[in-house]
């Protein structure tokens, strides 16, 4: 009875419109299969198959039978470049974030891939879209990030440790992080530009940064004269160590300013103590301004305060 129900299922089967599915029976693994869904006899024999899909910029067709070659010839080496040109479908139809994944798995899953280093620098670029304002949503769905650039860029300088692109991601993650005003992790990733790569072209853009996050410190709304004068003093070594490059000129601009931010400081302090009725210490602020920052605009405004001082004894 049981061979005959199978008789008249596959006759069944046999006897529908070619456009319908079928179904065949394999005694080694003992069920029915669509034979759509076996893959090729060699993984070279899919990959090819797959990748003349990709040719004919049928997407869907392509990433379907590439995945089909990864479930089926995982170890093989057009696995990994199976994986690559997954990558490439999800970039070319400006899925980034999901191109990004699909480019990791290559270099997480094939580490020995001829391709590693072009898919980081492929990372890269799809940073750099995302810093450039692409956004963040894919067919409509928010990322899983809050700022994909962030992540990837990360992940490029792990991937790369101390190859060509890892000073430059670390130098761009930097800018990412000081333009979103984490100033303080954005001073970690510059600090990390000049120690790990001191060497690099980045290195000399990084100190001139690290000064800029710590002049952004002290105009904050908690402010701060010791972070006025370290950025001052960056900004000084800047100018020291790299004499004709283009940001000195930028750098000795920031200088000036730093020089009055202390000068109004320093003025502030001297009128908060003589409203205190502190005089001495008042006095000792407003000579500062006066003898240290004599072309600032504030030493006028102190030598005004002590002759007023000097009439109330």
């Amino acid at each position: 009875m049981k061979r005959m129900l199978m008789l008249v299922f596959v006759f069944l089967a046999l006897s529908l419109s070619p456009a319908y599915t079928y179904w065949v029976w394999t005694p080694k693994t003992g069920k029915f299969i669509n034979p759509k869904t076996l893959p090729k006899s060699t993984p070279k024999e899919q990959f090819d198959y797959s990748k003349a899909f990709m040719d004919k910029k049928d997407y869907k067709s392509a990433k379907r039978e590439f995945l089909k070659l990864l479930k089926n010839y995982p170890k093989s080496f057009e696995a990994s470049e199976a994986q690559y040109y997954l990558g490439v479908i999800e970039e070319d139809e400006e899925r980034l974030y999901e191109a990004y994944k699909a480019y990791q798995k290559v270099i997480d899953k094939y580490p020995f891939s001829e391709r590693i280093a072009e898919v980081n620098s492929r990372e890269y670029n799809i940073a750099e879209a995302f810093v450039s304002g692409v956004e963040r949503k894919a067919m409509g769905i928010t990322l899983p990030v809050e700022n994909p650039a962030i992540e990837i860029l990360n992940k490029v300088i792990e991937n790369s440790s101390y190859g060509p692109l890892a000073s430059k991601a670390q130098y761009k993650l930097g800018l990412v992080l000081k333009g979103l005003l984490n100033y303080y992790e954005a001073e970690e990733a510059f600090n990390k530009v000049v120690t790990n790569y001191p060497d690099s072209e980045w290195a000399a853009p990084a100190k001139f940064q690290l000064a800029d996050c710590r002049a952004a410190l002290s105009r904050g709304p908690d402010y701060d004269q010791g972070a006025t004068r370290e950025a001052k003093d960056k900004f000084e070594s800047f100018v020291q160590e790299h004499p004709d490059a283009v940001l000195s000129t930028e750098a000795k601009k920031n200088i000036n300013r730093l020089r009055e931010q202390e000068a109004e400081g320093n003025y502030n302090a001297a009128r908060f103590y003589e409203k205190q009725k502190a005089f001495q210490s008042a006095e000792i602020y407003y000579n500062e301004v006066m003898n240290n920052y004599s072309d600032s605009p504030w030493a006028a405004k102190a030598f005004e305060r002590l002759r007023i001082m000097e009439n109330r004894k």
